[in-house]
């Protein structure tokens, strides 16, 4: 596990803040208040954008489904290759979060 070059108070009171945070609907509240749409519309797509360059999508089809512009993919797939394995790690987590609330068919 590598220690981030941004680790400071502030921040770690921001993301403690964040860990308690109990559902959804609070994660709105919270984040409507501390951030812009625009920004909150920009994370979302990045995570969306990691999400598909895993999948091996080509820029041209996510560039089209999230309407990324070619130097935010790039900067997601730089992350994804030498960042910190923050992207990496949310999606296994979802992935493994939606394998336990599919019910599985026999």
């Amino acid at each position: 596990m590598t220690i981030s070059k941004l680790k400071d108070p502030a921040l770690d009171r921001l993301f403690e803040a964040i860990l308690l945070l109990g559902d959804v609907d609070e994660c709105y509240r919270f984040f409507e208040d501390i951030c812009t749409v625009a920004e909150l519309k920009a994370l979302a797509q990045r995570l969306d954008v990691a999400k598909m360059l895993e999948q091996d999508a080509t820029y041209t089809h996510i560039a089209e489904k999230t309407g990324a512009s070619p130097a935010t993919i790039s900067r997601v797939k730089r992350c994804l290759i030498y960042g910190a394995d923050g992207y990496r790690l949310i999606l296994q987590r979802l992935r493994e979060k939606k394998s336990v609330d599919t019910p599985q068919t026999p």
